[in-house]
């Protein structure tokens, strides 16, 4: 495939694989070179897994920033060692919450909230991963981190020890910790034994596709019905397109440009970073970085 080739992939991953493995599957069916992906899925969790092809690898930091949707099912009565059903039952309660006790609770851990990481995550202590850690059984403590949610509704309550959640998170949420800190608010405990991603940013599953469909179609079809441009999915930024061949040149160089303000294009009020510009030709972005005055400095390329 030609090396150049830019934009995204909106892959469902399917459970029971890894992040890495699905980019290496797709990496070698279609001869790229280099891709990455936002946002790791747990192997046991399936949903929304962006990928990025070729030098918009560049863009995974804000896509990956972006909030996040998931739906789970939490077993109550029961806590594993990786709060999830992966692990080892570790502590066992008799109380079921009920959805009147749910409603209430789940209040509690909407907006900026302290959260500590399953250990069984890939939160580094002393340089080392807490999944390796865990895993060789070494005694470790993970501290507490900032994290947000801005909303949790309970969808389905049942009558066998589970519950079905839909939440909106921000970056390095986990729903792991989530399910373990509503349990123990509940006094009891649980665990996640179902958890799929809706939704990353602009990414969900309307347009997503499966890995297993992926991998059977051939690389022309995949050019040219499987790849979204590397704007698409910023289109509440501010940004710029770039019309004269000098100002490539010149940013292809790593050199400074000037630009009209005046044809900025405006952003929502969503926008992330108002200080960041884009610069885009023809839907791909070839730059971003900052403007002072009507100069604009590079932080990356992308030609």
């Amino acid at each position: 495939m030609d090396n150049s080739i830019q934009g995204w992939v909106n892959l469902y991953k399917p459970k029971n694989i890894t992040s890495f493995f699905a980019l290496k599957k797709i990496k070698k069916k279609f001869n790229i070179h280099k891709l990455g992906h936002a946002g790791t899925l747990d192997p046991l969790a399936e949903g929304i897994l962006p990928i990025a092809l070729g030098k918009t690898t560049k863009l995974i930091p804000f896509v990956s920033n972006r909030s996040k949707k998931y739906i789970f099912t939490i077993k109550w009565g029961e806590q594993s060692s990786t709060d999830d059903k992966e692990g080892k039952i570790t502590n066992k309660s008799n109380i079921i919450p009920d959805e009147n006790s749910i409603n209430n609770a789940i209040k509690k851990f909407k907006g900026i909230k302290k959260q500590i990481p399953p250990l069984a995550s890939a939160t580094k202590v002393n340089g080392h991963r807490a999944y390796s850690l865990l895993r060789n059984k070494k005694n470790f403590i993970l501290q507490a981190k900032e994290v947000f949610l801005k909303e949790i509704k309970l969808i389905n309550c049942f009558t066998n020890k589970t519950a079905t959640f839909e939440i909106e998170c921000g970056k390095g949420y986990y729903v792991r910790s989530l399910a373990r800190d509503l349990a123990n608010s509940l006094n009891t405990f649980g665990h996640i034994i179902d958890l799929k991603r809706t939704k990353v940013g602009f990414f969900d599953n309307k347009s997503s596709i499966l890995l297993d469909d992926l991998l059977k179609i051939r690389q022309t079809d995949f050019e040219f019905n499987c790849i979204h441009s590397s704007m698409s999915v910023l289109d509440d930024i501010l940004a710029y397109e770039i019309e004269e061949e000098e100002d490539i040149t010149n940013l292809s160089f790593g050199k400074s440009i000037k630009i009209n303000k005046s044809l900025l294009i405006k952003p929502s009020l969503n926008s992330e970073d108002k200080n960041i510009v884009f610069l885009s030709q023809k839907g791909k972005v070839i730059s971003f970085g900052k403007l002072d005055g009507d100069l604009f400095k590079p932080i990356k390329i992308l030609i």
